[in-house]
């Protein structure tokens, strides 16, 4: 069985298990905190950043071309379903929305949250969250989240008329700011409505019985209807 290295609340994790679960692989999931900066978790992977994913072969793949490398890997076998399109013009809508979520939205939104909220409770140097973070990565959410409204308010799913590695790669940040109570949900309606219909997808039922130690998840994060 495949391996992945993960941690619960990290949104690249939650990115690369949406896909696979998505696609039916099953894996074997192995908590890994990258704080941690374990010698053997660095052999897989120098930069020290998950997920890391072990194919079956032994083949390494490193958290930001996973995803490539399960449409190489398994997309031909998912026909119409397949999460990276055919056409050349999905394909560049994709991977661009792709690196929004993953870059842009990370770095923004999701890294300072989850550093700051989730991280520094088990880093070394410990210390209370800085919240003058925190107010910036809460008020930059409502950007990205008039943007999502902005998308699906145009087409039925984040790049286009399918669903695709977009979507996922949205809801993965998403659904970490919603457990940390950070979604503004009531910002945009079209926005919500599609992260409705994607956390209804079976796909997502692991991601919402995850529970961080110590850590109460958010009002509506298992709820479906909301």
């Amino acid at each position: 069985m495949p391996l992945l290295y993960h941690y619960p609340l990290c949104p690249h994790s939650r990115f690369v298990r949406l896909t696979l679960a998505e696609y039916g692989v099953a894996v074997e999931l192995i908590e890994e905190r990258a704080t941690d900066r374990r010698p053997e978790f660095l052999s897989l992977d120098p930069a020290g950043r998950t997920p890391v994913f072990i194919d079956d072969d032994g083949t390494i793949v490193p958290s930001a071309v996973i995803a490539e490398y399960l449409d190489e890997t398994y997309g031909a076998q998912q026909g119409p379903q397949r999460l990276l399109p055919p056409e050349k013009l999905a394909r560049i809508e994709t991977r661009r929305l792709v690196d929004w979520f993953n870059v842009k939205f990370f770095e923004e939104v999701t890294s300072w949250l989850v550093t700051e909220k989730v991280y520094k409770r088990f880093s070394p140097q410990g210390g209370a969250p800085d919240m003058d973070l925190v107010r910036i990565a809460r008020a930059n959410v409502r950007h990205h989240m008039r943007y999502i409204g902005y998308l699906t308010g145009a087409r039925n799913w984040i790049a286009g008329d399918r669903l695709t590695y977009a979507d996922f790669a949205a809801a993965a940040h998403l659904s970490c700011v919603d457990y940390l109570g950070d979604a503004p949900w009531e910002e945009d309606e079209a926005a919500k409505h599609w992260y409705q219909r994607i956390k209804s997808r079976p796909a997502f039922r692991p991601l919402l019985a995850d529970r961080a130690p110590g850590m109460t998840p958010g009002p509506y994060y298992a709820e479906l209807d909301f």
